[in-house]
């Protein structure tokens, strides 16, 4: 048989829109310190400790007794009616059984949402600054983003809602909202909860509710949830994991709680994607639900120390701006006269063998910005810190010399 050879490039066979998809700034920074040693790692969204031992055990038992074959695609049902016990002893809300969907993560949930709900030309509002890959889900749909940012001011971050409502156009199909926030620690009041809510409820459009931060919260037991303003059959869909309150991260296990209508739906995707998480892991995550509440409250207790530990020296500096967040586990702060945070990280990397986020990742709103991880040990937070301070912690006249 004669082959046949084809000039056109492999990638110019590729949807467009994939083949053009661009890696994140938080990937790039973490590509060129992948392999330094010593290196001090505060880029990722993770602590240092890994998963408990009693979740760990609960998932190796079910794999030796031989829990290795297909579930439900929205997980089994022991598994789902933890996540309703869960539901209403945390935010005080009933949901039923067809209201809760297991996922492969939070990320592939957010993914599925927009394979829902996204067509091409439709718009989704996002506030921002906020993690980089709602931009990447929307884009690779066929969407387009418009992006609503909060202010960094005396008392905090601040979102404007009429700049949010304004956002709102004919073309939108969704508001996306990531609270406690991933970079900044912005957490959004029950009102403004509230107030969101009516206007999509009015307009017609889906209010997408990133809130996998909702255990990290220093001033209060929990943060809000959208879920507490919204009926059963609004159009709201919650996005949740076991990744950071439960140390999970590499399980890759979500949840989704959203109108039961949606439910047939959702289990044909994860069928025609993933076809369902493992059902060892799924005993995990009932063990971390039925017994993990230590393990949330240490963490809980190890981030507020660690946020402290952060910002009483990052207040100490002169050239740095930022404010102490109520929630999450991220410092994000500004540094004056940066104006490619991208490059600044590299130069970080290379000078100081620490690793942070740069701001220009997380949409427009974050350029200018670096964040820094605090979910780790005071050990290895002072070493990083001890490492940053000649580079960041200089004065205005000291750079200029």
């Amino acid at each position: 048989m004669t082959s046949v050879s084809h000039s056109r490039p492999l990638l110019a066979d590729l949807r467009r829109d994939v083949a053009e998809l661009e890696e994140t700034d938080i990937v790039r920074v973490a590509q060129h310190g992948w392999d330094k040693q010593d290196l001090v790692p505060f880029w990722f969204g993770e602590g240092d400790r890994s998963t408990p031992d009693f979740i760990a055990k609960s998932a190796s038992d079910a794999l030796m007794r031989g829990e290795t074959f297909y579930t439900d695609q929205r997980g089994i049902k022991e598994l789902r009616d933890e996540l309703v016990a869960y539901t209403k002893r945390t935010f005080g809300i009933s949901v039923g059984d067809g209201q809760v969907s297991l996922v492969t993560a939070g990320m592939s949930g957010l993914y599925l949402v927009m394979d829902m709900l996204v067509e091409q030309g439709d718009e989704v509002v996002v506030v921002g600054p906020v993690w980089p890959n709602i931009y990447s889900t929307v884009t690779i749909h066929g969407g387009t983003v418009r992006d609503v940012s909060i202010s960094l001011t005396d008392d905090g971050w601040e979102l404007d809602l009429d700049q949010l409502f304004a956002a709102v156009t004919d073309k939108t199909k969704a508001i996306f909202i990531n609270s406690p926030g991933n970079p900044t620690g912005w957490l959004m009041e029950a009102d403004q909860q509230k107030a969101v809510m009516d206007f999509a409820r009015e307009r017609g459009v889906w209010v997408v509710a990133d809130e996998v931060y909702h255990q990290l919260v220093f001033d209060r037991d929990v943060a809000p949830s959208f879920l507490q303003v919204a009926g059963p059959d609004d159009r709201l869909i919650v996005v949740n994991s076991f990744s950071k309150s439960w140390m999970m991260t590499g399980w890759r296990l979500g949840w989704l709680t959203h109108p039961a209508a949606l439910a047939p739906v959702i289990a044909k995707l994860v069928q025609i994607t993933t076809s369902g998480v493992p059902q060892f892991l799924q005993r995990g995550a009932i063990t971390a639900l039925r017994e993990g509440d230590q393990v949330i409250q240490d963490l809980r207790a190890q981030c507020l120390a660690g946020r402290d530990i952060v910002f009483d020296r990052l207040e100490s500096w002169p050239m740095v701006r930022a404010a102490r967040p109520k929630a999450a586990f991220y410092a994000f702060f500004a540094f004056e006269g940066m104006t490619d945070s991208l490059a600044m990280a590299k130069r970080i990397i290379d000078e100081a063998n620490v690793g942070l986020a740069p701001g220009s990742a997380f949409g427009p709103a974050g350029e200018g910005y670096l964040r820094l991880c605090f979910a780790a040990s005071a050990e290895t937070l002072n070493k990083g810190l001890d490492r940053l301070e000649p580079l960041l912690g200089i004065g205005a006249d000291q750079r200029r010399a």
